[in-house]
């Protein structure tokens, strides 16, 4: 879908020190994905209709769907009357584990773990972080100072979160935005799967606050270091210490927090 298929041009009537005067206003536009794996609904998200792609392997990872990006056979996606629909295919193992879940849902735009009615699997089962060298302050500044003139979407309509991977250097290769804060981590997620990146290197920093399934999308991606700009929930670093996570919050260009882990 086109860049400018997701902006909408509002008008509004604005008021300041000066008189009042008519203008039209940017925004970004949410659409309805649903996302049915071997003709099963499994659930309808709010999002940004750009790098579906990119979030249908994303989603499927993080969500635990499948293992790998390979267990994904075919990806269809169709225009609806009033959204998207993504159509996989999954390899058999896969396909029986999704039988057994029991989400088939509708997710709010700001929604992480929208109709799961099993407790225990929201903290079970998940990976430890690798073994790695910590991301260096110097690398988070640098990713800090440049990241917003990466954020191309928000700086058209100002209201969209991002998420973004990081070298080593404080580079930034990859970055994905969205409405939704899950929803551009899980397309982050997903292009660096398709695209074989190795997200044990570098670092991850995302535009938002640092809540308990920001934590268990970076774990389960096989990031190292997360580092948001928002704060972190007590229940998320609860989450990181035991998984092995660094987690860096509160960030800007100038000052940072390390609430996990270390960093050198």
């Amino acid at each position: 879908m086109p860049e400018n298929a997701l902006i909408c041009l509002w008008p509004v009537e604005k008021y300041s020190d000066n008189a009042p005067y008519k203008t039209d206003l940017k925004l970004a536009d949410e659409t309805p994905i649903a996302f049915i794996y071997n003709s099963i609904p499994y659930a309808v998200m709010m999002a940004t209709p750009h790098n579906i792609e990119d979030y249908a392997y994303g989603f499927s990872i993080t969500e635990r769907i499948v293992g790998h990006a390979s267990a994904i056979r075919t990806l269809k996606i169709d225009e609806a009357s009033d959204g998207l629909t993504v159509n996989l295919t999954l390899q058999g193992e896969d396909f029986k584990k999704l039988l057994h879940s029991r989400r088939a849902m509708t997710g709010r735009t700001g929604c992480g773990v929208c109709g799961t009615d099993d407790l225990e699997s929201l903290h079970t089962n998940l990976p430890k972080v690798a073994a790695h060298t910590p991301a260096s302050l110097a690398a988070i500044r640098t990713a800090l100072t440049n990241l917003a003139a990466q954020q191309t979407l928000n700086a058209q309509v100002h209201m969209v979160h991002a998420a973004a991977w990081c070298l080593p250097n404080g580079t930034i290769p990859l970055i994905r935005e969205d409405v939704g804060r899950h929803n551009a981590l899980d397309k982050l997620i997903g292009a660096g799967l398709r695209q074989q990146a190795n997200f044990t290197e570098g670092f991850c920093v995302i535009t938002s606050r640092c809540s308990y399934e920001m934590v268990q999308k970076a774990i389960l991606a096989g990031f190292t270091t997360l580092v948001a700009i928002s704060a972190p929930t007590a229940r998320a670093l609860r989450l990181a210490q035991e998984a092995g996570l660094t987690v860096v919050a509160l960030a800007r260009h100038n000052a940072q927090y390390v609430f996990t882990g270390s960093i050198a």
